[in-house]
């Protein structure tokens, strides 16, 4: 018999936990504001405030709670402190070896016509050029089950004021990671950042950091003393090491990979490494690193951050349909914003319970109510989202027994008749 009562306070209790850390130092209603989201979000799976506040079922009128949550939503500017709480309680799950994986996306908003500052994007699903606005985020792959844990997130427009360029937001999104996980990791970037900028980027002097970076197949580059385009330079490679692995369907596969020492025109004078990938479609998938030929680092990257791309990728539909991001329904940029950041801590949460999967009796119920008819996959965001939302399926009360915990009533200064008695 399934003990639910037991599971909702275990659950509610580790998001309790959760939200103290991530809002630290903050006043106790905003603490209140980033408790309530997180909840809501968990219980809902709504990125909608209508929902979120049925999930408080508070004793107030619906649409007093709905004004409260989309105020405090507008108004709020604590963003950079609860994302460094939030850094600081994941920096555990942080080392030399992980792959930073960045990558651009979209929140498409087609029918949207009010929006602060509404854009033109690509929308990355149907290729097609539509209102809504641009994303960067940086995802950490983490060290025991490899699932993407996101370390930045931010939402711009290219006509909000004072934005300056695409390649100064993505800068933006580096040095942050960087300020607070020094030069640890790799960072693995797509064709979109095939730039100069970004190579002279990770190799400063006295400052560089370990990267990867998908070549476009328009890139030129000098190789044994002579300017050459990748695509030719690649058909002296046949393939010298072999990599077996398994794809998102969990079907194996085979390539063939190689290395060159390369270097770029613009910056002639620094040695890179290029990565020949077979195997993978009709042309060569070629990186990029400053990482030495044959080291472990480099052929350790290109199995996590593009042979299993995939679960990046995952990540990315996983935040947009299983809490319906792109039907956000706040007008200001700033709440959008907002409820973006609260929705990648949420998933950060999320990720933590997977990485946990199976070591806890909460966390292997949580998997066995999620419904599923085979095995679970190996991206399992999905598996532990939907069994939390059957817990809470089953919960009469919100989460106000745990706010009214934390807060510290002052004693009253009126003198009690029991005292003018005595």
């Amino acid at each position: 018999m399934i003990n639910y009562t037991k599971l909702i306070y275990q659950l509610k209790r580790k998001l309790s936990t959760f939200s103290d850390k991530i809002t630290k130092n903050l006043s106790k209603p905003k603490s209140k504001f980033i408790f309530q989201i997180l909840y809501g979000l968990l219980e809902s799976q709504s990125i909608l405030l209508s929902e979120i506040s049925r999930a408080l079922k508070e004793d107030i009128t619906l649409k007093k709670v709905i004004d409260r949550l989309s105020r405090n939503c507008k108004n709020f500017d604590q963003r950079s402190t609860v994302m460094n709480n939030y850094i600081n309680s994941v920096k555990t799950c942080i080392n030399e070896n992980t792959i930073f994986c960045c990558d651009k996306s979209d929140i498409v908003k087609p029918a949207s016509k009010k929006l602060e500052a509404l854009d033109q994007v690509r929308d990355g699903s149907t290729g097609k050029i539509n209102d809504g606005y641009d994303t960067f985020e940086i995802a950490a792959l983490t060290e025991e089950h490899e699932m993407p844990l996101s370390v930045y997130s931010r939402v711009y427009s290219t006509k909000e004021k004072g934005f300056k360029s695409q390649n100064i937001e993505t800068i933006k999104g580096l040095d942050f990671v960087k300020s607070h996980f020094g030069n640890q990791g790799i960072y693995a970037l797509d064709r979109w950042y095939d730039n100069n900028r970004f190579y002279k980027y990770f190799t400063k002097n006295n400052d560089e950091c370990n990267f990867v970076i998908r070549a476009k197949k328009t890139r030129n580059v000098i190789y044994k003393g002579q300017t050459m385009n990748i695509l030719d330079v690649a058909k002296f490679y046949k393939g010298k090491y072999v990599a077996n692995f398994k794809d998102k369907n969990n079907n194996p596969q085979k390539a063939k990979y190689s290395y060159a020492e390369i270097k770029l025109p613009a910056m002639p004078d620094k040695d890179l490494t290029m990565v020949i990938v077979k195997g993978l479609g009709l042309t060569p998938m070629i990186l990029i690193s400053n990482l030495a030929p044959e080291s472990k680092k480099l052929t350790k990257t290109i199995f996590e951050a593009y042979l299993k791309r995939w679960k990046v990728e995952e990540y990315f539909r996983f935040k947009k349909q299983q809490f319906n991001l792109e039907n956000i329904r706040v007008r200001s940029l700033n709440s959008i914003r907002t409820m973006d950041l609260l929705l990648s801590i949420l998933i950060g949460f999320i990720a933590m319970l997977s990485e946990k999967r199976n070591k806890t009796k909460l966390n292997m119920w949580i998997t066995k109510l999620s419904e599923r008819i085979y095995d679970i996959p190996e991206f399992d965001y999905y598996a532990i989202a939907t069994g939390i939302y059957n817990i809470f399926k089953k919960t009469r009360t919100g989460i106000q027994s745990f706010i009214n915990k934390n807060i510290k009533y002052q004693q009253s200064q009126q003198l009690m008749l029991s005292k003018l008695l005595l």
